[in-house]
């Protein structure tokens, strides 16, 4: 029984994801790629709605997983591939699973009746609400036509170029910093379960 519940909200979760791509590619007439941004745009709002909503704080984690995959995914389809590489090789692969290894190893997987981050509700409703015009704003003012494809791979490459060139010791101590949090972090919540 459970085998077919997973089924029919993967079904569910599919139609929700391609239903945008239809309506653009279809009744506006865009492109592929226009049709294959607003399924991942789509796509990484569910993943980001289910983080914040979820109770069971593992799914969270990995919703949180899918929200960078789908942004990882735009950056592929705006031709920042190096971007893209790095938000996978950098947030999906270190990041995230540190994250769910901190959760695994410091907490139950219940999470509380009423999660910390949910008791916040109305503020953070109008705070969205406010980020949102803000954006919608900024964006129908941007003249798009006016930043070239070639613009963004130079730029792309002179990112990569300064990242892993002046500032290669720069970012690998974030990552020892990052990396230091986190062991800190379990030792200190192994320590307090220990003293009670």
């Amino acid at each position: 029984m459970r085998a077919w519940l997973y089924l029919l909200a993967v079904a569910v979760a599919g139609a929700i994801v391609t239903t945008p791509a239809i309506f653009v590619f279809v009744l506006l007439g865009g492109s592929f790629n226009d049709a294959l941004v607003a399924s991942l745009g789509t796509l990484m709002l569910a993943s980001g709605i289910a983080v914040v909503s979820m109770r069971d704080i593992i799914r969270c984690g990995l919703a949180m997983i899918v929200c960078f995959l789908a942004l990882a995914g735009l950056y592929v389809s705006l031709g920042a591939v190096m971007v893209a590489a790095t938000q996978v090789i950098v947030y999906i692969g270190a990041i995230s699973v540190l994250i769910l290894f901190a959760i695994m190893l410091t907490q139950d997987k219940a999470a509380p009746s009423r999660l910390v981050f949910q008791t916040q509700a109305a503020p953070a409703a109008i705070a969205a609400i406010i980020v949102a015009v803000l954006v919608s704003v900024a964006a129908a003012g941007t003249n798009w036509g006016a930043v070239s494809e070639a613009a963004v791979r130079v730029a792309t490459k002179d990112l990569a170029n300064l990242l892993f060139g002046n500032y290669v010791l720069a970012f690998e101590a974030v990552s020892v910093l990052l990396l230091a949090a986190v062991i800190g972090g379990v030792f200190l919540a192994k320590r307090e379960k220990d003293a009670s």
